[in-house]
């Protein structure tokens, strides 16, 4: 079940990054991935601030800023 719980958060912070960044989401796979590998950069970056994020609602957030960062960095490199 938390497999399950995780990909769906994923898939929902991958859907909020790539509106959020003038995308429209990636389908559902790419959703899922972006929310993944998000959820990745977001972990990163708030343990090492410090900043410990508990409960579905914390993953989620924490999932869609890694998400928005990981698309900003990506995005980024693009354009050189």
């Amino acid at each position: 079940m938390n497999i399950i719980l995780f990909l769906l958060i994923g898939a929902l912070a991958g859907w909020l990054a790539g509106n959020f960044m003038k995308g429209g989401g990636f389908g559902v796979v790419g959703n899922i991935v972006v929310g993944v590998l998000g959820a990745v950069v977001g972990g990163t970056v708030f343990s090492a601030v410090g900043v410990a994020a508990g409960g579905i609602v914390g993953s989620l957030v924490v999932s869609t800023i890694g998400a928005i960062l990981l698309l900003y960095i990506v995005g980024f490199i693009k354009r050189l």
